[in-house]
Formats: C-alpha cells, sequence, structure tokens
C-alpha cells in the first residue's frame, strides 16, 4: 500500500478545482490526475470515487470562502456595516478566486452533492445567519424569505464580481454600488 500525502492530496484538490471551473462537472476524474502530474490510479488512493472528490472539494471551497469573509467579522458594529464587511469579502474573495468562484458554483448545480456536505458547507456561515435572524428581529430587513436574501446576495455578488474582472479601474465604485443595491432590495425603509 502506498503512503499518502498530503502534499499530493492538495495537488488533486487543487487541480479538481481548475478543471471543474472550466469543464464543469462532468470532467473526467483522468482530467483531474494529469492536471494534478498524477496517475488516475493516484487520484483513487486518495478519493474513493469522483463524487466524493467533488463533495469534499465543496467543502474545502466553503471554508476557505468563510474564512476570508469573517476575516476581522466586526461584531459590534451595526447589522449594515457588517452585512457590506461579509459582502466586500465576498467580492473580494470571488475576484481574487475565480477558478475557486467558478467551480463553486458548478458543484452547488450538481446532483451529485450530498445533503450532508451542503450541510458542513453551510456551518462555517452560522455567525452570518445569526446576524441576518438579529437584523430581521429589530426589523431592519424586509419580511422576506432567508432563501431570497441569500440568493440575492448570490446574484449581486457574482455580477459585481464579473464587472470587477473587467473593470479593475472601478472596484471600489463597483463594490460599493453592488452593496448599496444588495442594501435597497433588502432593508426596511424608514
Amino acid at each position: 500500500m502506498k503512503l499518502k500525502s498530503e502534499e499530493r492530496r492538495n495537488a488533486i484538490l487543487s487541480a479538481a478545482t481548475e478543471v471543474v471551473a472550466e469543464r464543469g462537472v462532468g470532467a473526467t476524474t483522468a482530467a483531474i490526475a494529469a492536471a494534478a502530474a498524477v496517475g488516475e490510479g493516484s487520484l483513487f488512493t486518495y478519493f474513493k470515487n469522483k463524487d466524493e472528490l467533488l463533495n469534499l472539494l465543496y467543502r474545502e471551497i466553503k471554508l476557505d470562502l468563510a474564512n476570508a469573509m469573517m476575516s476581522g467579522f466586526p461584531r459590534r458594529l451595526s447589522a449594515r456595516r457588517r452585512l457590506e464587511h461579509v459582502w466586500n469579502r465576498y467580492v473580494t474573495w470571488g475576484v481574487e478566486n475565480p477558478a475557486q468562484n467558478r467551480a463553486l458554483r458548478q458543484i452547488e448545480m450538481w446532483a451529485g452533492l450530498t445533503d450532508e456536505s451542503r450541510a458542513a458547507g453551510t456551518a462555517p456561515f452560522l455567525e452570518i445567519r445569526q446576524m441576518a435572524d438579529e437584523a430581521a428581529e429589530k426589523r431592519l430587513l424586509r419580511d422576506v424569505p432567508r432563501e431570497l436574501i441569500g440568493a440575492a446576495v448570490a446574484a449581486l455578488g457574482q455580477m459585481t464580481m464579473e464587472l470587477l474582472g473587467t473593470n479593475p479601474d472601478k472596484a471600489l465604485e463597483y463594490r460599493q454600488a453592488g452593496f448599496e443595491m444588495l442594501w435597497g432590495a433588502i432593508a426596511r425603509k424608514g
């Protein structure tokens, strides 16, 4: 039996990120192994099958995203300022990690993503959910389903990331305008 190496495992995950970002979840394990410069058999030393690999990749990317969004989280500021912090970190992460962002979007739509992986992927975002609950209790947010708010953040975030990617000289303007659009859509008026 071959000894497993963390370095090789990470190379496979990194390659999977790039290949899935480029080709989608239909990419073959052979393509992932080739991109990682390992034999396809080596891939199966680390991951039972492609489904296991993609589910783990989803969890890893979600954890990286959560770490980026929650770094320096201003717990004592207003809900608006905390959401703005999360927004800025989300958009920045997406621009700085385009392959991870594309791979994450692909895997989120994949039928093979397990409920267990979805739950593990949302767990690091508990504080953000708590912030939203608190804002709703204080009647700062419109009476709309939380899922709709989450979808609005994701959609506006992706749009903003794309604009930043094509117009980096307007990064600050677009990031701020995107947040203002989001806040205007979810905040209670008056």
